[in-house]
């Protein structure tokens, strides 16, 4: 009777480890066949933003081939900073930056707050006073003596209730 009852309670606990690890193995298996859908989903949206970046720097001075060489500068990089200065310069004016053509609204002048040098000719900045927030199209020359100059070609700024 003894040796039964033991060989009864043995069988019992090897079906309750087989049963046990086939548990554990199939959760580990829907663990790894999750992930493995999930890393498949992150790998698409990487190559999804690789390519919206790429279409984005397709209108970047850094990476526009014919504008590069139309400038003919061997340091692109200072030549950025250069024009970024230059045009940033203006904000110190007390009537705010004179090509966000804009006028001082009350106290708040408005002033250049980001730019991006899209190619050898334009520019595209975000401008604000503080309260209200604008976008301008900024066309730039470098002049024979390496000065900059520019012109706005359009400017907008956005209604009070969208800020």
């Amino acid at each position: 009777m003894k040796k039964s009852l033991f060989l009864y309670l043995f069988i019992i606990a090897v079906l309750m480890n087989v049963f046990t690890y086939k548990y554990f193995a199939s959760k580990g298996l829907d663990e790894v066949n999750t992930l493995k859908i999930e890393n498949k989903k992150l790998k698409d949206s990487t190559l999804v933003m690789y390519n919206k970046s790429i279409d984005d720097n397709s209108f970047s001075l850094e990476f526009n081939d014919r504008a590069q060489n139309y400038l003919n500068q061997n340091n692109l990089a200072a030549f950025s900073e250069k024009v970024k200065q230059a045009l940033l310069a203006y904000n110190d004016d007390p009537a705010g930056n004179k090509y966000v053509d804009q006028g001082k609204v009350g106290e708040q002048k408005f002033i250049i707050n980001k730019l991006k040098i899209l190619n050898h000719r334009w520019i595209i900045a975000d401008y604000s006073n503080g309260e209200l927030w604008g976008e301008v199209l900024i066309k730039y020359f470098v002049e024979e003596d390496q000065s900059i100059t520019f012109q706005t070609m359009d400017s907008y700024l956005y209604p009070q209730q969208l800020n």
